[in-house]
């Protein structure tokens, strides 16, 4: 699933690129109906499933059986129902922004003065709701590794095991591959757009904005470490 929300965001990249190399006003409003959300699906779902997966390693330092949670069946209904929450929130607002869009005032304007009056009350609940995601999932991360870390060190202090301790130590930089991955591409978005949402006026955060971009899709190429470092099967099939 997480594969997936890269190849979301792989078919937003040539509308992005065709956004901003032709000012055709069909290309402007394809790409802020369809491309902005396509980006949007792609940020949340791989939030979200870097957070199921934390969740799910978690599993390896507190062992006390098989909680329905962690079965293959308990993360394709929580995997499924993601994509349709997602999609709950943006197939609205896409069908919404192409109804009720407002003129184009210039060439460079950016996808935010499509939303008219009608449409800017659904954007501020789904960049909230947005908002919530990413700060739950954050701290979550956080915590995750916390625990890890010191779940970890009260192994060491005990002398258990040398093969468990060494599997820990192994979990817990997995675990660290996977919140660095988090941090890096989706603090910087969020730092920027949350405080963007609310005065939008600012050039700065104009800029700031879609550098923050830039970094948030640089996880289509850094998502590759974590199946590195946290699936057998993917190194497996390259002799890693």
């Amino acid at each position: 699933h997480l594969t997936a929300a890269d190849f979301l965001l792989c078919m937003n990249i040539p509308l992005r690129i065709i956004h901003y190399t032709n000012s055709s006003l069909t290309f402007y409003i394809l790409f802020c109906s369809l491309g902005a959300p396509l980006l949007f699906l792609n940020m949340y779902a791989s939030i979200l499933f870097m957070g199921y997966i934390a969740a799910n390693y978690m599993k390896i330092f507190y062992s006390t059986g098989t909680h329905f949670l962690m079965t293959a069946k308990a993360s394709h209904i929580i995997s499924m129902t993601t994509w349709v929450v997602l999609l709950t929130m943006t197939t609205p607002y896409t069908i919404m922004v192409l109804i009720n869009r407002k003129p184009r005032p210039s060439e460079n304007c950016t996808c935010d003065y499509l939303i008219s009056e009608p449409v800017k009350p659904l954007y501020r609940v789904i960049h909230a709701f947005a908002a919530i995601i990413f700060l739950s999932v954050l701290f979550s991360l956080v915590f995750f590794y916390y625990s890890a870390s010191r779940r970890v060190l009260q192994v060491q202090q005990r002398r258990l095991a040398s093969s468990n301790s060494k599997k820990l130590i192994k979990s817990r930089r997995n675990m660290l591959v996977l919140v660095s991955v988090f941090c890096f591409c989706f603090v910087p978005y969020h730092f920027v757009r949350i405080p963007y949402v609310i005065l939008q006026v600012s050039v700065v955060l104009l800029y700031l904005k879609e550098v923050a971009i830039l970094i948030s899709v640089s996880n289509i190429c850094l998502d590759p470490l974590i199946y590195v470092f946290l699936c057998k099967e993917f190194r497996a099939q390259f002799n890693l």
